[in-house]
């Protein structure tokens, strides 16, 4: 969806290393710069990952802009990058940093621990509980040859596991998606793949078999917002990227994402944004970390 006009988001999947557990990576930041320069990727270009990140800065600063939120990563923070987010990095931060980043497919855990959406520095025992857990991955992870494939794979999906849970602690996002149950984890997917079509709940509901009211709730259950509130927000947040990080006009950008006229988009926008998509794009482009 990304690929309009001059600037583009660059749309990016899973690719393991040679040898690697199929699903998931363990990941140096030097290894990392290396395999986005023979894929030809721009350091400081925005992209969107098909798989969950988890960066952890063990010297240096690094920044990071996801979703138009910037974050400044020091010495011992950690910061996990979902699936689908449109990513920036500092290319001079990456350059100077170290640290690891831990690459995971989304399914690869039967069960994702939610992370605070903010970086998360744990102290005292909580770090070392959580940089020996780190070890633990890492080690297993680079020891591949010592357990049958299968069995190997399950290990690191309890140690990847485990280091989620120790940093979950940190400060425990409220709420839990889980809380919406079958009902919400169906509507969002449906979401995903019908937001740019598809602006009524109703029609969602239909297709799934679940009353508004029912979305609804499992929907405020798991969020805080009613299902067309979360809906809308998913609907607004993909026309600010393409707004940010293309240069489609927003007439093209309204058309991609179902709006029939101009207009519609426009007020769409506005209503949520407090902004036209002109005024948007002109007042946030000079955020993004090019």
């Amino acid at each position: 969806m990304g690929k309009i006009g001059q600037v583009s988001i660059i749309d990016l999947p899973y690719r393991p290393s040679l040898g690697a557990p199929i699903g998931m990576d363990v990941l140096p930041f030097t290894e990392l710069r290396d395999r986005v320069r023979r894929r030809g990727i721009e350091l400081g270009a925005p992209i969107r990952p098909s798989f969950h990140r988890l960066v952890h800065v063990r010297t240096g600063t690094l920044e990071h802009t996801v979703d138009f939120t910037r974050h400044t990563l020091d010495a011992g923070q950690w910061l996990w990058v979902r699936a689908g987010q449109v990513l920036q990095h500092s290319a001079e931060g990456l350059a100077r940093a170290q640290g690891t980043h831990i690459l995971w497919q989304p399914g690869f855990l039967p069960r994702e621990t939610p992370l605070d959406a903010s970086p998360l520095r744990p102290e005292g025992p909580h770090a070392r509980a959580v940089n020996l857990a780190l070890r633990h991955l890492t080690s297993q992870y680079d020891d591949l040859g010592s357990l049958p494939l299968e069995v190997h794979v399950e290990v690191l999906r309890h140690l990847l596991a485990v280091l989620l849970l120790q940093l979950s602690g940190v400060h425990p996002p409220s709420p839990s998606p889980a809380a919406g149950g079958d009902a919400f984890h169906r509507f969002h997917a449906a979401v995903e793949r019908d937001f740019a079509r598809r602006h009524r709940v109703a029609d969602y509901a239909t297709d799934l078999g679940y009353s508004v009211r029912t979305l609804t709730r499992a929907c405020a259950e798991a969020t805080g917002q009613t299902a067309k509130q979360y809906l809308d927000a998913r609907i607004l947040l993909e026309a600010k990227r393409l707004l940010v990080h293309t240069d489609a006009p927003s007439i093209t950008i309204g058309a991609q994402l179902g709006f029939m006229e101009a207009t519609d988009f426009t007020k769409f926008f506005r209503r949520r944004e407090g902004r036209t998509p002109v005024q948007f794009r002109a007042q946030t482009r000079g955020t993004a970390l090019y």
